[in-house]
C-alpha cells in the first residue's frame, strides 16, 4: 500500500532537497483509545481548526473501528451500517469525516459521515473505492481499486487517483510515470496531496498537484521510497520515508515546506509516520513503541 496510514494497519492487523535538523522543541501527545478491547489506536487525519482528529482503532478480534477525538479528550467510536473494517481519513472544519469501509462481501466504499447521517461513493466501472479527504467546500479525494477490498485482504491492487466535486464530478489522473496512486488529502484551494508507484515498481514517491503541476516529493535518500500522507492550505507536506542508512525496519515521519524536508520521531518510538497537517501546524500520526505496540499521536508546535 503506498497511502501511509492505510500501510501501517494493513500490517497491523495481519500481525535538490534540503534536510532541516530534528527539532525537540515540539509537544508530543500519545493518544489511545479508552475501550478495553483495543489493542491498537492510529490517528489518521486531522485535527480540524476545532481540535478535532479522527482515526481507526482495532479490537481484540482484529477488527478495525473508527474513532473521532475531541480537543476536550472526549472519543467517540462508529462503524457504518453493515461494515467489517472502518477506516476513516478526515475530518473536515464542518466535523464531517471521510473514509473507507468494507462490507460485508469485502468490498471497499467510500462513506461520508455527516453527524450520525451515512452517505456512501462508488465509482462507476471500479472494483473498490475510498476516499482520502474532504474540504471545506465539499470536495472529495479518494482512490479506485482493481482489488475489490482495496488491497485490505492482501490480494494485489492497483490504485489510481481521484478527486470529485462538490457537484459529484469526478476528476481521475496519476501523476506522470505512474503505475498507480492514491490521494491523501484536497485543500481548500484544490491542491491535491498524495503518493505514487513509478514505472519500475520499486519505489513509492510522494507528489503535490497544484495548479495542474506536479511536484515529486522524495525525502533524500529514502530506501524505499516516500509516503506523502497529508497537506495543509500552505501545501506544507507530512509523510514517512524508509532511510537508507537503516539496519533494521526503520522508518521515520517528515515534514516538507517549500522544498525543505523535516525528519522527526515520535520520543522513543522505533517507527513514526505522520498522517495529517493542519492550518496552524499541528502534526497527527501513527508510532510504534519499543514492545511493538501502535499508537497515535499529536505533534503540537
Amino acid at each position: 500500500m503506498s497511502k501511509l496510514p492505510r500501510f501501517l494497519a494493513i500490517s497491523t492487523i495481519a500481525a535538490a532537497f534540503a534536510i532541516a535538523s530534528i527539532a525537540w522543541a515540539q509537544t508530543y501527545k500519545q493518544v489511545d483509545v479508552p475501550y478495553p478491547n483495543a489493542i491498537a489506536t492510529e490517528i489518521i487525519g486531522g485535527p480540524n481548526l476545532e481540535g478535532t482528529s479522527v482515526g481507526a482503532w482495532v479490537d481484540t478480534g482484529n477488527v478495525l473501528h473508527g474513532f473521532s477525538l475531541t480537543a476536550e479528550g472526549v472519543f467517540t467510536s462508529f462503524d457504518p451500517p453493515g461494515s467489517t473494517l472502518t477506516f476513516p481519513s478526515f475530518i473536515n472544519l464542518q466535523g464531517v469525516i471521510v473514509g473507507e469501509y468494507l462490507d460485508s462481501t469485502t468490498v471497499s466504499h467510500g462513506f461520508i459521515r455527516d453527524g450520525a447521517q451515512y452517505k456512501f461513493v462508488n465509482v462507476a466501472g471500479a472494483a473498490g473505492t475510498a476516499l482520502t479527504g474532504i474540504n471545506d467546500l465539499g470536495e472529495l479525494s479518494g482512490f479506485t481499486c482493481s482489488d475489490p477490498a482495496c488491497g485490505w485482504t492482501g490480494s494485489p491492487n492497483t490504485t489510481h487517483s481521484f478527486v470529485q466535486s462538490k457537484d459529484g464530478v469526478f476528476t481521475f489522473f496519476d501523476p506522470p510515470g505512474a503505475t498507480g496512486s492514491e490521494t491523501g488529502t484536497v485543500s481548500l484551494l484544490g491542491a491535491v496531496v498524495g503518493t505514487y508507484t513509478d514505472t519500475k515498481g520499486e519505489l513509492n514517491h510522494g507528489y503535490l498537484l497544484f495548479l495542474g503541476t506536479y511536484t515529486t516529493i522524495d525525502f533524500p535518500g529514502a530506501k524505499y521510497g516516500t509516503f506523502a500522507a497529508g497537506g495543509n492550505l500552505a501545501n506544507n507536506i507530512v509523510g514517512l520515508y524508509n532511510y537508507l542508512s537503516c539496519t533494521a525496519d526503520c522508518n521515520h515521519a517528515f515534514l516538507w515546506q517549500k522544498g525543505v524536508f523535516t525528519s522527526f520521531d515520535y520520543p522513543g518510538a522505533v517507527w513514526t509516520g505522520a498522517s495529517g497537517i493542519n492550518a496552524l501546524g499541528i502534526i497527527v500520526g501513527i508510532f510504534v513503541d519499543s514492545s511493538g505496540n501502535t499508537h497515535g499521536f499529536i505533534r503540537t508546535p
